[in-house]
């Protein structure tokens, strides 16, 4: 490991990180004239009580500014140290950091495998709890592919996936699998929520790839219409 590597891994200087992270994203929020679809969606939302927030991965570091003041929130990061920054900056945006591994592929259908099982477990109780969930749904590595893991969650937990984008018009795009866009302030922002998609407990194999393409479309679609609605049609049809 670098020297660089090692002193960015201290816990002193990852908490610094953290908290300059966390301003920043204060800043971006505060500073991005956002338009939100649909428009006035409080009532909406209330009425749908906690629901799952479906996202591409390249869009995590912005899903906190769903958060209305009286949201309850969760997300999950990994017990990587590289997710520890992440970790202490989202706390700081108020949403509640699970930390253990998402549930995806192979983990999904053992219960006993490690990780992805008990990160699962964990987002089951958040959302009995009261709290939404924001939940990346790629397939590990592969971008805009929808994994299985979001719809078992859904499947399990009785709870809508809503799949939401949150874009800006100024951001800087990562060349990373995930095609990540950290925002940049003073620019126009925006927040779209789609169709509440619900996943059958009993759920048939068939049925439950069609839900999964459906889940893939509609989170394709709120990421075209939230860029479209920024002016940046570049970013149609584009990874995160």
């Amino acid at each position: 490991m670098s020297v660089l590597k090692r002193i960015g891994r201290a816990p002193a200087v990852q908490q610094a990180l953290g908290r300059v992270a966390g301003g920043y994203l204060r800043l971006v929020r505060a500073t991005n004239r956002f338009t939100v679809e649909p428009a006035d969606p409080d009532p909406w939302l209330d009425g749908l009580g906690p629901f799952i927030a479906g996202m591409w991965h390249g869009q995590h570091t912005m899903i906190s500014f769903m958060r209305r003041p009286h949201d309850r929130i969760a997300t999950i990061i990994s017990r990587s140290a590289d997710g520890n920054i992440n970790t202490i900056a989202l706390e700081r945006m108020g949403v509640r950091v699970i930390r253990a591994s998402g549930a995806r592929g192979r983990a999904v259908r053992d219960v006993k495998a490690k990780g992805g099982a008990e990160g699962l477990r964990a987002m089951l109780r958040a959302l009995k709890n009261g709290e939404s969930v924001a939940f990346s749904a790629d397939v590990p590595k592969v971008s805009r592919r929808c994994d299985a893991g979001i719809l078992t969650l859904a499947r399990f937990s009785g709870r809508p996936i809503v799949p939401v984008a949150v874009v800006t018009s100024r951001h800087l795009r990562l060349h990373s699998w995930d095609r990540a866009c950290f925002g940049l302030p003073f620019g126009r922002g925006a927040m779209v929520f789609g169709t509440p998609i619900h996943v059958p407990r009993d759920v048939e194999p068939e049925a439950f790839e069609a839900l999964r393409r459906a889940v893939e479309a509609e989170m394709n679609r709120v990421h075209d219409r939230a860029y479209t609605l920024v002016g940046r049609t570049d970013r149609v049809g584009n990874p995160a």
